[in-house]
């Protein structure tokens, strides 16, 4: 069976990525008859991002019908710069555990197979991810966009408190700056 990550196909403004596809069988009367589930993930490299999943008696239908589907569930995820996250996040689905990080200019996408894809399609350049618990293509992207729903802008923040993006975002730069050395922020800062 073909590599599915070489599918890759740039639709007017869409990048819709295969991230996996399955051979399943139904024994009838007979013999077999064969069905594929196909996943993938559909993006506009800047700053939305969906999934989908199809199944068809045939490869090319089963990944129209997913490519449908992800089209129908994108999720705009506010980056920094639009190149990166705005802070780090953990996001999980079933046994599949996901953390992402931010990351400076020039690091890349440092991230494994589903959680590639979905990076690569919303546009993101410069990140670090890691999963743990199962590798299952399905369980990992579903984990990888609870990670992403819990993205929030500055400017979402100022909003919700009420006050201008420059006071959380200097506030953000003091605390980065600091002479504390091992200053780490977390989710619950101003970022």
């Amino acid at each position: 069976m073909a590599r599915p990550d070489r599918f890759e196909r740039e639709d007017s403004e869409f990048v819709e990525k295969l991230v996996h596809i399955n051979r399943v069988a139904k024994v009838v009367k007979g013999g077999r008859r064969f069905g594929f589930a196909a996943l993938v993930v559909v993006g506009d490299g800047k700053g939305r991002v969906g999934f989908g999943q199809g199944k068809a008696r045939e490869v090319p239908e089963a990944i129209r019908k997913a490519t449908e589907s992800a089209k129908k569930s994108m999720v705009r995820v506010p980056l920094r710069e639009g190149r990166t996250l705005h802070h780090d996040s953990f996001g999980h689905h079933g046994a599949g555990k996901v953390l992402i990080r931010s990351a400076t200019q020039g690091t890349g996408i440092i991230a494994g197979g589903p959680m590639r894809a979905v990076f690569e399609s919303l546009g993101v350049q410069d990140i670090v991810a890691k999963s743990t618990g199962t590798s299952n293509p399905y369980n990992m992207v579903r984990a990888t966009f609870d990670a992403l729903k819990e993205q929030v802008s500055p400017r979402q923040i100022a909003a919700k408190r009420g006050k201008k993006v420059g006071e959380i975002v200097s506030r953000r730069a003091t605390v980065e700056h600091s002479g504390g050395g091992e200053v780490s922020l977390s989710a619950g800062s101003a970022e």
